[in-house]
């Protein structure tokens, strides 16, 4: 299969997740509201139109969520001089391909732990796989922890991805060196899958569609549960590590705006209050 035949069913997946995902979640926001909330979709080209743009779906104040963003972009283009040593392949000439899914979801229950998604595939002079899941809780639940990580490991496992060196590369990248600690109880995090596509990208297509399992699972037990404002509070201080991380040291970001990218849907991942 030629590279521009994997680029179209890569992008194809994304569009796919994408849809599932924003279904799915107002799936759940439709349980606990009794006018339905959907997601506001926006779609955004690059000031070159034929280098692409991507569709931001947002839904905010809801009952479930405070603030969720889906996510997915194909863009194309040269990245600037000076950032071309930081991206695998770009060192000669620029170029880039770049398509994936990314989601961020803040809940209106400080019980229920913020929830990262991303999933990308990348183009220049290398052809990777890249993306991961983590949770950031502010409130300490051992047992949840637990299972989140197991139901991680078992895509891992399945797929013979080294999950460890996964996890680890998770806890070391979502860490605040100025605060000395980490933004949540971390995930799997890695970069750079170079070989064997077709494995690769069934891991991608396999790790999408957990992330909604996990979500629904993590989401649905919790629900209910009632909440204090003092709970409430402590979230909002969470989420002021959740913003720092995102505009000092997150990738994704960076890439972003050296990329080109739609400014919103590069900061959608902020949550709507956050409190230092």
């Amino acid at each position: 299969m030629n590279l521009e035949n994997k680029k179209k069913i890569v992008n194809d997946w994304f569009c796919y997740l994408h849809a599932q995902i924003c279904k799915e979640f107002e799936a759940i926001e439709s349980t606990k509201s009794k006018i339905s909330k959907k997601f506001i979709n926006r779609s955004w080209s690059k000031k070159k139109v034929s280098e692409g743009g991507g569709l931001s779906s947002l839904l905010i104040d809801g009952k479930v969520f405070d603030k969720v963003g889906v996510n997915r972009s194909l863009v194309t283009g040269v990245f600037k001089k000076e950032f071309r040593s930081k991206i695998l392949g770009a060192e000669k000439n620029g170029k880039y391909w770049a398509a994936g899914v990314s989601v961020v979801a803040h809940m209106k229950n400080p019980k229920i732990p913020a929830l990262h998604f991303n999933t990308r595939f990348i183009s220049t002079t290398k052809n990777w796989f890249g993306g991961g899941i983590d949770a950031t809780p502010c409130i300490k639940d051992d047992i949840e922890k637990k299972k989140f990580h197991m139901s991680i490991k078992k895509i891992c496992d399945k797929n013979k991805k080294n999950y460890i060196k996964f996890k680890n590369n998770c806890d070391k990248y979502f860490y605040l060196p100025h605060r000395n600690e980490t933004r949540g109880i971390g995930g799997i995090f890695f970069d750079y899958e170079t070989k064997d596509w077709v494995k690769n990208f069934k891991f991608i297509r396999e790790l999408g569609l957990g992330f909604i399992d996990i979500s629904n699972n993590i989401i649905k037990k919790k629900i209910n549960k009632s909440w204090t404002i003092k709970e409430k509070e402590k979230q909002y201080l969470k989420r002021g590590r959740y913003v720092e991380f995102n505009l000092l040291h997150d990738r994704g970001t960076k890439f972003g705006l050296n990329s080109g990218g739609n400014t919103d849907s590069i900061l959608m991942s902020l949550p709507p209050i956050a409190k230092w």
